[in-house]
């Protein structure tokens, strides 16, 4: 009943994995050694289960990778009252002022889109502050890779082989792209 679906979704898999640039990977992983080295902090974001991803790509950078790294979605309390107070839009940005992002920093955004003046305007905030401020930016995004693969120091694009499943696959491959980058500052 599955079979044709199954077989589909990993041969997407497959595609996806033979168009990744190993060059984009091999920035992010020479700045997150850098950022590591020079004892900046790391700041992921996301928004849905790009910040699931976001929390748990925080606990691995901290615990394997040894960067200092936070993700403002772990702070359920502080980002409801931000969304409640001042809008959804201005929750990351807000976040990092509190934080001092700085140029020793670096910010890594996950997301489908990548942000853009019609969707994740968090994202497109974070960002411009990000490059205010001096801080390196990654991204692990997909579709046209939006706002953030346009400043980014370092974009892994993740490519769309189906239509219909780009979200499972963009929040996928963020997974298989931050693992990979952790144990490979390690």
């Amino acid at each position: 009943m599955y079979e044709q679906y199954i077989k589909n979704y990993l041969e997407e898999t497959k595609q996806i994995a033979d168009q990744i640039s190993v060059e984009a990977v091999e920035q992010c992983a020479e700045i997150l050694r850098t950022l590591r080295e020079q004892g900046g902090r790391l700041f992921i974001i996301g928004a849905g289960g790009s910040a699931a991803n976001a929390s748990h790509a925080v606990n691995d950078f901290r615990k394997i990778g040894g960067i200092e790294t936070y993700a403002p979605t772990d702070n359920v309390a502080e980002l409801s009252a931000r969304t409640n107070d001042e809008g959804w839009e201005t929750t990351f940005v807000e976040w990092l002022k509190t934080s001092r992002l700085s140029d020793r920093d670096a910010v890594m955004v996950l997301s489908v889109g990548g942000g853009s003046e019609k969707a994740s305007l968090n994202i497109v905030y974070a960002l411009k502050l990000a490059k205010e401020r001096g801080a390196k930016v990654l991204s692990i995004v997909s579709r046209d890779g939006g706002y953030s693969r346009e400043v980014s120091d370092a974009c892994v694009l993740v490519p769309v082989v189906s239509d219909e499943r780009i979200t499972p696959h963009a929040e996928g491959w963020q997974g298989v792209i931050w693992h990979l980058l952790v144990n490979a500052v390690v």
